[in-house]
């Protein structure tokens, strides 16, 4: 199952990681959290750099700097994360080479 990213999905991010595991449905989703509270695999932006880069433009611009001259930025730094005990739960086995590119592995 993917798990989209919005204020309303992680606000009930609990009720949805408890859907998946009642129906056995491994997840995937863009934001950290959900393999925190029970979710198989989240792959995405880091968030902490995606805030320093907009304050980062935030800065440029009460500075002076023209808006529309600045470069559009995409993320560049992403994480993976992984909770064994969820996969584990699905029956599910994650290869070691998998294992090996994660940031954090929820054991």
């Amino acid at each position: 199952m993917v798990v989209l990213t919005s204020p309303l999905i992680s606000e009930q991010r609990l009720q949805i990681v408890d859907f998946a595991r009642q129906k056995k449905l491994p997840t995937v989703s863009l934001g950290i959290n959900f393999p925190r509270v029970g979710g198989l695999v989240a792959y995405g932006p880091n968030g902490a750099t995606m805030h320093m880069q907009a304050a980062n433009y935030i800065s440029r611009i009460l500075s002076g700097t023209n808006p529309a001259d600045l470069p559009i930025e995409r993320p560049s730094r992403f994480e993976l994360v992984i909770n064994l005990k969820t996969a584990e739960a699905l029956g599910l086995t994650i290869p070691p080479s998998i294992l090996d590119l994660a940031n954090e592995v929820i054991e």
